[in-house]
């Protein structure tokens, strides 16, 4: 073989070996969400969907990694996360300063505030804590808005639930006089037809202190690597209008 010809055919042994080593090299990740939030997450013919998914999804395409995404309970997403059970958290998770000591978080994706929802029938429109005294309340444990309520409402009956729509069912079902919950989870379950009974009430909640300033993608704190491609990625998706696609198939308004 010729010199010409043997550097021609080194040059494409090399190529492919090159190639097939940056497929082997492509990131691989492990994704969580919680699964039993719609529309931010929820299992749709046996396979998880919902906004959140969508966001993971789009983020793992912008920074070329294989994802996997899981399911995981509330209870257990940061510790899981610490572990090394998954490589993030995508799960409308609020960035506050209590989970910081922990885990590190993205800019936000999204941001909404929190809301009371009440019967239509029941009348109420005060929900200061002087107005829901005396009240029962449902909420998710483990939240931020379960603190908040257990931090000021201590003269209304907080019952804590397992998820949001155990809390929403036993409202509908008349054993709660209210609900208290982010605004973007309470929304879709207000237009199903058990919800129909029920709105918003009050004004909206805001504090940064127990519900930070929005919603972010949590990662371990020696991720910082990750941490910096996500954030890129997320202001990419903003740029090129790939946000609002997915914002647009879930809600009527915009959430970031």
């Amino acid at each position: 073989m010729n010199s010409s010809k043997y550097l021609a055919c080194a040059a494409v042994v090399l190529i492919l070996l090159f190639g097939a080593g940056a497929h082997a090299e492509q990131k691989s990740l492990r994704i969580a969400t919680e699964g039993t939030y719609p529309p931010f997450s929820y299992l749709e013919n046996g396979q998880l969907t919902g906004f959140d998914v969508d966001i993971a999804k789009a983020l793992c395409e912008r920074i070329q990694a294989r994802c996997e995404i899981i399911s995981q309970g509330w209870d257990g997403m940061i510790p899981g996360l610490m572990s090394g059970k998954y490589d993030a958290v995508v799960a409308s998770m609020a960035i506050t300063e209590e989970r910081k000591q922990k885990i590190d978080f993205t800019d936000k994706y999204y941001a909404t505030p929190a809301r009371f929802i009440a019967e239509k029938s029941a009348g109420i429109s005060d929900t200061s804590v002087a107005g829901m005294a005396g009240k029962v309340i449902g909420v998710q444990g483990s939240t931020t808005q379960g603190s908040y309520l257990e931090d000021f409402y201590k003269d209304s009956e907080i019952k804590v639930y397992k998820t949001v729509d155990d809390a929403a069912m036993d409202l509908a079902n008349g054993r709660l006089d209210a609900v208290f919950s982010d605004s973007a989870i309470l929304y879709p379950w207000l237009q199903t037809s058990l919800g129909a009974c029920c709105d918003f009430v009050g004004q909206e909640v805001r504090d940064d202190k127990y519900f930070g300033v929005g919603k972010g993608i949590g990662v371990r704190k020696e991720d910082q690597a990750l941490r910096g491609e996500l954030d890129t990625a997320i202001k990419a998706l903003l740029a090129d209008g790939t946000y609002q696609r997915i914002n647009q198939k879930y809600f009527p308004f915009a959430i970031y």
